[in-house]
């Protein structure tokens, strides 16, 4: 039977299939980690810039989880194929803030916080979705269970970070132009996310040699996820509530590391 566990412990139980998996992991998480500490040094606000840090530091940290998981299998990063490069190509797409203005020795506007937390409000509901899924499957592995585990509360913990922050922006009157930024951003997601599913399915099915049939039924999957976003799924992305998590990413980050 074809199933998100099935699929995901043939990918865990073959080294290379591993090892693209991880390396395309740690890469986004490396490229997180260096979006949030510049965005950091950039944010004039100074409550707000201690708590982008953290989530660069968490982000960072997520590499670092990632590439261990690698080295305990003797396995080295490969190098990610473009098109599953899922944050640059929706920097591409000028979605969040991109890289060139990043460099700049210049402060973020207000707008420019907005598209940031906007930004991270929808990629962080696609992280934490995902690390739920894979907290299910492998939370009580003897090896994977703790690293999947502390990333998906950290992930749970940034996203309750972007809604705090969004509904403090809407509260002080931005609230129109929040709203228009989560469903542009919302909207470009989805297709990226689909695209990159596409793309990422294709390299397993040549490492692990599967079937046309078995390469179809997937890529017909992930099809039916996007319609399904498409016609509404998205609007998950785009609202806002006070979490639970208040100060998520108050306070330093954590000490404890993988190894």
């Amino acid at each position: 039977m074809l199933s998100a566990r099935s699929l995901f412990q043939e990918i865990h139980d073959n080294d290379e299939a591993f090892r693209l998996f991880c390396s395309i992991a740690a890469k986004g998480e490396d490229q997180g980690g260096w979006e949030n500490g510049r965005i950091s040094r950039l944010v004039p606000d100074p409550v707000l810039a201690p708590k982008v840090a953290r989530h660069g530091a968490d982000e960072d940290k997520h590499g670092r989880i990632f590439n261990a998981l690698m080295h305990k299998r003797g396995l080295d990063p490969v190098t990610v194929p473009d098109d599953t490069d899922y944050t640059m190509m929706l920097e591409r797409q000028g979605i969040g803030l991109a890289h060139a203005r990043l460099r700049r020795e210049e402060q973020l506007t207000e707008q420019d916080v907005i598209t940031y937390l906007a930004h991270s409000r929808v990629t962080e509901q696609r992280a934490a979705e995902q690390m739920q899924l894979l907290k299910g499957i492998f939370g009580d592995h003897p090896v994977l269970g703790r690293a999947v585990r502390m990333i998906s509360n950290d992930e749970d913990n940034h996203l309750a970070f972007c809604h705090e922050e969004l509904l403090r922006l809407a509260a002080l009157g931005h609230g129109r132009a929040i709203l228009n930024t989560l469903q542009l951003t919302a909207r470009a997601e989805i297709r990226t996310y689909r695209d990159v599913s596409l793309a990422v399915m294709a390299h397993m099915g040549e490492i692990l040699r599967w079937p046309r049939a078995k390469s179809a039924v997937l890529a017909a999957g992930i099809h039916a996820v996007y319609l399904y976003e498409r016609l509404g799924g998205w609007r998950r992305m785009t609202t806002l509530r006070m979490p639970e998590r208040l100060n998520a990413l108050g306070g330093p980050a954590p000490t404890e590391t993988f190894a």
